[in-house]
């Protein structure tokens, strides 16, 4: 209730100060709050390389599950022997369900104890190859297809599952998105260097406590609207944990030769592991 109260007190300010307060960059001024109006930006796109090849784990495989629009979702889903009732939902960056976030969700299933981790494809079966690719498939996502994935994915692991979710640049504004539909199922969202969500209505009904993970060298997700949305956050309540390092978008993507910084995504890493692991 102090929440809900709280939020209706702070609505009125915070759109008043979007509207009074410009910024630095394009982000800053824009009200989307998706990656996709950056996929024609050229710096963007070779700030994103074609990614190298790494090998994915052995033990996932892909799987179906319905949605609640009559299609099925798919997901490479990694399940614990001994199951504690908790998911991991992993979402891919631009490129989508590659071998890179297959990895990922392998790396994360070893330090995550009895946690069902479901890498979710966002795309529906695509996967880029190339930087046009990419931004094309970025652009395609269609609202109404995105929430029904994850909504089959909840689903699927029932109102009773603890729900975290992490993810990457496109990934990572889903993460959040995902926390948010989790509702009170939701215990921990970490997102890396994706678009926040930028008004209070929005961001309100997350229940997960948030790790962002952000750079500093990030000329799209920049320090200023990583500040804007950790106030936010503050204000409306929620728990809300921030790490900003000096590096390059895309810097924990080892996949990504030229931006990935190896001393910062061990810290980053490191820390959202731990986060997860008090979480679920």
């Amino acid at each position: 209730m102090f929440k809900q109260i709280l939020f209706m007190l702070l609505l009125g300010s915070f759109a008043l100060v979007s509207c009074n307060n410009g910024g630095n960059s394009d982000a800053t001024e824009e009200s989307s709050d998706d990656m996709a109006q950056f996929a024609d930006d050229e710096e963007f796109k070779e700030a994103h390389p074609e990614p190298e090849a790494i090998e994915p784990p052995a033990n996932g495989e892909m799987m179906t599950f319905e949605t609640p629009d009559g299609k099925t979702g798919s997901a490479f889903a990694i399940m614990p022997e001994n199951p504690n009732g908790d998911f991991l939902f992993v979402i891919h960056e631009w490129w989508g369900l590659n071998d890179h976030i297959k990895w990922e969700a392998g790396r994360l299933f070893e330090g995550l104890e009895g946690v069902t981790v479901m890498a979710l494809d966002m795309y529906d079966g695509k996967v880029a190859t190339t930087q046009d690719q990419a931004g094309e498939f970025m652009q395609a996502v269609k609202e109404d297809r995105a929430q029904a994935i994850i909504q089959g994915a909840l689903n699927y692991a029932g109102p009773e599952a603890g729900i975290g979710t992490i993810g990457w640049c496109f990934g990572g504004g889903w993460s959040l998105r995902t926390s948010i539909m989790a509702g009170d199922q939701g215990k921990a969202c970490v997102m890396y260097y994706g678009m926040p969500v930028q008004e209070a209505d929005k961001l309100a009904p997350i229940e997960a406590d948030i790790l962002g993970i952000f750079a500093k060298q990030d000329g799209w997700i920049t320090p200023e609207v990583v500040n804007k949305f950790e106030s936010l956050a503050k204000a409306t309540g929620e728990s809300i944990e921030i790490h900003q390092y000096d590096a390059a978008h895309a810097f924990a993507n080892p996949s990504n030769a030229e931006a990935y910084n190896e001393e910062a995504t061990a810290e980053a890493n490191a820390l959202a592991l731990n986060f997860l692991q008090e979480r679920l």
